[in-house]
């Protein structure tokens, strides 16, 4: 079933791809925003009109709808704080100059952009953290097909061994990417798949090897300790790596999520992560709270199950189509 579920959607991605430009990829991002623009812009809006007067009320109001929509508590102060320092130093004084003012102080929040790239050394490992039902299957599967269609040699390994499920799919998005899958079967020990996966990858000359692994968090300890050996045997077996630790947290979780990254984060340190369903959240706000409450790059964000979309975080493009609503251009 699965199987043919991927293949009905392949030439939906194929056209997606060959019409996508920049301006396609904003309305994209722009309509895969509307459930959090809804919750964000609309309200947002009605208090930032012309003629009222900017008081410590509003800047409260302020505050609880950025709450609302998940940027999370210390992340929100912080930058209610940056906005009052402004709002001061600019001599502000109605709220309708406080939208650009929020715009540009929610993008010094984000910081520069760290897109995910791979470098000279091979293979490059990039191992990927996550609670299941994250979307970790499927954004493996994506990044395999996109370093393949750049023309990269591609290697990924089972290492959630304990879902016979978890490994068959990956199977399915490893044929249809046109990647080699390195699995141990179903309780085999993790690290050592992992193990030999990285010893597959020298010997076949790969370019990336992308690792799975389990996600469990209801048995926390003994799946941290798991995660940390993982990280310990990729350094042993190959230097420097993981070269990248990406963690894919759901978008419609809110603030589980950054919960859940900070337990990651203590197991091996998260260098990137990637947010997936946005489209089907009112609290994408989680996105601009991630980096300041963990210290890690947003570097991918979903907005749907299409191959191509899963991309490089671009934060001026996020808060743009934030700010601009249905049928205004940026």
């Amino acid at each position: 079933m699965l199987r043919n579920l991927f293949k009905s959607r392949d030439k939906d991605d194929v056209e997606s791809d060959a019409g996508d430009t920049q301006e396609n990829w904003f309305n994209r991002l722009k309509s895969g925003l509307t459930k959090t623009r809804n919750q964000f812009l609309s309200q947002l809006s009605g208090l930032l009109g012309v003629g009222r007067k900017i008081d410590e009320d509003l800047m409260e109001e302020i505050e609880e709808i950025l709450i609302q929509s998940d940027v999370g508590v210390d992340t929100t102060l912080t930058l209610m704080d940056n906005v009052r320092e402004r709002v001061k130093a600019e001599g502000l004084s109605d709220s309708s100059a406080l939208a650009s003012v929020l715009k540009s102080e929610i993008l010094n929040l984000l910081g520069e952009d760290v897109p995910l790239a791979i470098k000279a050394e091979k293979p490059w490992t990039i191992l990927v953290l996550g609670v299941n039902g994250a979307g970790k299957t499927t954004t493996i599967g994506k990044l395999a097909s996109r370093f393949i269609t750049d023309g990269h040699r591609v290697v990924v390994a089972a290492g959630d061994t304990f879902r016979a499920a978890a490994e068959d799919q990956l199977a399915i998005w490893c044929e249809r990417a046109g990647a080699e899958l390195i699995r141990g079967g179903e309780n085999a020990e993790p690290a050592s798949v992992v193990f030999d996966a990285i010893h597959a990858a020298k010997h076949r000359n790969a370019d990336v090897l992308i690792v799975d692994t389990a996600g469990r968090l209801h048995t926390k300890k003994p799946l941290m300790d798991e995660l940390s050996k993982i990280g310990r045997v990729m350094a042993k077996a190959q230097a420097n790596a993981p070269h990248e630790v990406l963690l894919v947290v759901d978008g419609t979780v809110g603030q589980n999520a950054l919960m859940q990254a900070k337990i990651f984060n203590d197991a091996v340190p998260i260098t990137g992560v990637a947010v997936t369903k946005l489209d089907g959240t009112a609290k994408g706000g989680i996105v601009i709270g991630v980096n300041a409450e963990i210290g890690a790059p947003v570097k991918l964000i979903g907005i749907g199950e299409k191959i191509d979309d899963l991309r490089d975080f671009a934060g001026a493009d996020f808060v743009e189509a934030l700010f601009t609503s249905e049928g205004e251009k940026a």
